[in-house]
């Protein structure tokens, strides 16, 4: 079963921790998105798991809901 990591609000991802394949837990901070001049970290779903695919680059601009990573 596969998860995806979705972006809980628009702005820029500025700072990825995970890579592909990466094991990732509850309360993990995977990444970060800054918005209106604050960082933002993202968590992943409440269950562990690990990262299968990752969607979004540093740099890159995210909406609200847009798909950062699937995770297995």
């Amino acid at each position: 079963m596969t998860t995806e990591i979705l972006a809980p609000l628009a702005g820029k991802i500025v700072r990825i921790d995970i890579e592909p394949s990466s094991s990732v837990i509850e309360d993990q901070e995977i990444l970060f998105i800054e918005a209106m001049k604050m960082e933002t970290p993202i968590y992943p779903p409440p269950c562990d798991g690990s990262i299968k695919q990752i969607l979004k680059k540093e740099g890159e601009d995210v909406e609200e809901d847009d798909v950062i990573a699937i995770m297995a």
